[in-house]
């Protein structure tokens, strides 16, 4: 089993910065793929960030140019860097890992979510 704990969300003004952490402990050899989702009230969750073996990213198209997700491989960190905040990114983020090199809708190992809250 992985545990993923997640850290570093708050209140910020719209085009401020908040950094996020994930820190996966557990049985963490398979894990191949990490990255970040995010669900706020009424709307679907999102996946944000994706990065595999701590080289290829990928992003969604409303974060594109503004987050940046990394790895720490010998400690088994990922962060997810957000600059200009919007009031859109208001959401619970979520760290997940698979086995795969991707992502899928229902990844093995969630964390338990840090809320981010943008104000305007």
């Amino acid at each position: 089993q992985v545990q993923l704990v997640e850290s570093g969300g708050g209140l910020v003004q719209a085009g401020g910065s908040l950094r996020l952490s994930c820190t996966a402990s557990g049985s963490i050899f398979s894990v191949n793929a990490m990255g970040w989702y995010r669900q706020a009230p009424g709307k679907q969750r999102e996946l944000v960030a994706t990065i595999i073996n701590g080289r290829q990213t990928k992003y969604a198209d409303s974060v594109k140019g503004r987050f940046t997700i990394s790895r720490d491989n010998a400690k088994n960190n990922v962060y997810l860097q957000m600059n200009s905040l919007k009031p859109e990114d208001t959401a619970v983020y979520y760290c997940a890992a698979s086995p795969e090199m991707i992502l899928p809708n229902t990844p093995k190992f969630w964390g338990q979510g840090t809320q981010v809250t943008v104000s305007s």
